[in-house]
């Protein structure tokens, strides 16, 4: 394969990638330049922010015709002065990336010089591979330097994401797969993004919860064994919690479990239950009970308890007991005998 080949192939490989890491940047501009670059957002006046049509350049280097990423207008805080804030996400190794960045900062000066005070060039590097990128391009002779181009980076992998688990920045959340950590880390990542969800959810919509979720999961590839434990620890330390991170992904196997519990516990709880175990069962148990219990865990305990699968039905029933529900009124509903209801409250 040519090494104009493979680069057209490696693009095309990033390219849902690139897209995604778009939309998110035009979702969560504000809070990703508060959260990387906060020497920038003291400049940047965001209630002016609009996103401009992408720049067709002609790109010298690489003799081809390309749009930017992502190029968007504001202005400076306390004055009327407009800037451009041009950000290039690459997730591929791209030899002499650095010109290519004063190359598109040329074009942009040459367009924009009469309207635009500031051009803000940012390169966003999402590569698995770790790498101190260059940031500069200078041109120079003996005594005189010709040329020092300076534009700002952010390497995810060189980040530690330990730094970023207590945040409450969606952007932080999103990228937290793409940071720095090892194989051993996995877990811990895993369980730190799902917290890091379970507190945006009470301040983002569906919409942009969803966004987060699949970004963080383009560079992530669960292990079905480790999702069962981690799952199985948060039901058995805190059910509300279990429940709520099983409603905000039901794309998420619950593994270990049979199918009827599985879908029981997904359809169910989802539909009947509608959070009101995340919120104490304070609304909704009636419906949650009769579709939830009835249709999923009805069929689902059967199978699940007879494996030992107990952890997330036991959750459940003690929070029915402390809504008022007596072991009589639960056997009764999920049609098990008093005894193994009994028996399940006692452990």
């Amino acid at each position: 394969m040519s090494k104009k080949a493979k680069l057209l192939a490696d693009k095309k490989k990033q390219t849902p990638h690139d897209e995604a890491f778009k939309k998110l940047l035009q979702t969560f501009f504000k809070e990703f330049i508060e959260l990387f670059f906060p020497e920038l957002d003291k400049l940047l006046d965001y209630s002016n922010t609009r996103f401009l049509m992408q720049e067709l350049l002609v790109d010298i280097v690489g003799e081809e015709s390309r749009k930017l990423d992502l190029l968007l207008e504001t202005k400076c805080k306390g004055t009327d002065a407009y800037i451009l804030v041009h950000m290039e996400p690459q997730s591929y190794k791209q030899a002499d990336f650095n010109e290519r960045m004063f190359i598109y900062f040329s074009r942009l000066f040459e367009t924009y010089r009469k309207t635009h005070r500031l051009i803000l060039p940012i390169a966003i590097f999402t590569s698995e591979e770790h790498r101190n990128e260059l940031d500069t391009l200078t041109m120079a002779v003996p005594e005189r330097e010709i040329i020092r181009f300076h534009f700002w980076k952010l390497e995810l992998r060189r980040q530690d994401y330990r730094q970023f688990i207590d945040s409450d920045n969606p952007a932080a959340a999103a990228l937290l797969s793409q940071m720095g950590y090892n194989e051993e880390e996995r877990r811990e990542v895993r369980l730190s993004f799902l917290r890091m969800i379970l507190r945006l959810e009470k301040q983002l919509d569906e919409a942009r919860l969803a966004l987060i979720m699949s970004v963080f999961d383009l560079y992530y590839e669960p292990d079905p064994v480790q999702d069962q434990t981690i799952l199985e620890e948060i039901s058995k330390h805190n059910p509300e919690e279990g429940v709520a991170i099983m409603e905000l992904m039901p794309a998420w196997k619950r593994w270990g479990y049979e199918e009827g519990l599985e879908q029981g516990m997904e359809k169910g709880l989802e539909k009947g239950l509608e959070k009101g175990l995340e919120k104490g069962l304070e609304k909704g148990i009636e419906k949650g009970i009769e579709k939830g219990i009835e249709k999923g865990i009805e069929k689902g305990l059967k199978k699940g308890l007879a494996k030992g699968k107990e952890q997330g039905t036991q959750a459940i029933l003690s929070k029915l007991v402390e809504k008022g529900f007596t072991p009589e009124q639960i056997a009764d509903t999920i049609d098990l005998p008093i005894e193994q209801v009994q028996k399940l409250l006692a452990r």
